[in-house]
């Protein structure tokens, strides 16, 4: 009997990529497909050097094409981008770009920017995802109306994964999909770093044009662990106009610039920048100071990337599940100032990939 392409290559598509969870032949891992009577010889493109489960893919591949043709005799040439001399792919090679959404301290609206930054950019035709890495006040699962939802656990070649779950078309992980709401976490550094890099390399994340991270206030071992797991494209730092908080977000956008860490700053987010009454639409109250953002955008040569009001829509959107961007009709003025952060991100972003080499994974010392 003689061996059929389309075969082949319908028993290479039952194959998984235990990155992503993704068979084969649509993560497009399969080069140069040749067919020579008995023989069957393939090139399979792995995303990193580090994969752990190639003698696995081997194995599985061949086994495949056995089952369909048992006289076949399956050559399987492994080859990485690196070896193509290319750089090392990252931890997550589908995904194209890492944004890390930071701040100086806590209760400035920092998971609420990231929420809306997400499904903002996703209204701009971007496949998104969102992590939660704020480990001890995870809000992401209330943010999205996922309250005591939990992961689909999934084998991968012997190894337990987790499938994100996904709300308004979103792709979310957080703790809060796997401890009680009321569970306090109480974890020391190392065990942190472990939950964040679980949250990476068990985690099965789909192709992604943008990963948002939605990172715990300050300059702690989340933050360096996650520098240190995946190259970060670039960081947004909210604050909001108070100077106790400029002061605090100084701090947050320095450690990114620090001397072997040096994750472009794509802007600022001033949250809360004023306060408009749903009645009285054109007037802006300005409880918490005025021009916070523009000065930290300065002192750190970077943008003001958007000024968010603080409206009781926001409060109400983040609590009832349904993010506020998504209620255009209902709030307009917070809808069109959370867009508008939005495209200004993604323009900070492609100018950021036009004008300098991709982040690299940081590498600390002693």
């Amino acid at each position: 009997m003689s061996i059929d392409t389309t075969q082949i290559v319908r028993a290479l598509s039952k194959v998984n990529d235990p990155i992503t969870g993704r068979d084969l032949i649509t993560a497009s891992m399969v080069r140069d497909l040749k067919i020579e009577g008995n023989n069957v010889s393939f090139t399979l493109e792995l995303a990193s050097l580090n994969t752990q489960h190639k003698s696995d893919l081997n194995f599985a591949c061949q086994a495949a094409i056995l089952e369909v043709y048992p006289q076949a005799s399956v050559h399987v040439h492994l080859m990485t981008r690196a070896t193509q001399g290319e750089a090392p792919a990252s931890a997550l090679p589908q995904v194209k770009n890492i944004i890390a959404v930071a701040s100086g301290k806590g209760g400035v609206g920092k998971s609420t920017v990231a929420t809306n930054l997400a499904l903002g950019l996703q209204m701009l035709g971007a496949k998104v995802g969102l992590m939660d890495a704020d480990i001890y006040g995870p809000s992401i699962p209330t943010m999205f109306g996922l309250q005591g939802q939990r992961p689909k656990i999934r084998d991968v070649y012997g190894q337990p994964k987790m499938n994100p779950l996904e709300a308004y078309g979103i792709h979310l992980m957080s703790i809060g999909f796997i401890i009680e709401p009321e569970q306090a976490v109480v974890l020391r550094g190392p065990r942190l770093a472990g939950i964040i890099k679980q949250f990476v390399n068990d985690c099965l994340w789909p192709e992604l044009d943008y990963l948002v991270i939605d990172l715990p206030p300050g300059t702690g071992d989340i933050q360096l662990t996650m520098v240190q797991t995946v190259p970060v494209t670039g960081a947004v730092i909210v604050t909001t106009p108070q100077e106790v908080a400029v002061i605090d977000a100084v701090k947050a956008a320095n450690m990114f610039q620090l001397p072997g860490v040096m994750v472009p700053l794509l802007g600022i987010v001033e949250n809360m920048a004023w306060f408009t009454p749903k009645e009285l639409p054109d007037h802006r109250y300005f409880i918490f100071g005025e021009g916070g953002g523009k000065k930290l955008a300065k002192l750190n040569n970077t943008v003001l990337l958007g000024q968010i009001p603080l409206v009781q829509g926001i409060r109400e959107a983040g609590d009832g599940g349904k993010p506020a961007i998504l209620r255009g009709e209902e709030d307009p003025i917070s809808h069109e100032a959370l867009v508008k952060m939005a495209q200004n991100v993604a323009r900070q972003v492609a100018i950021r990939n036009e004008t300098q080499e991709p982040t690299q994974v940081v590498r600390m010392e002693g």
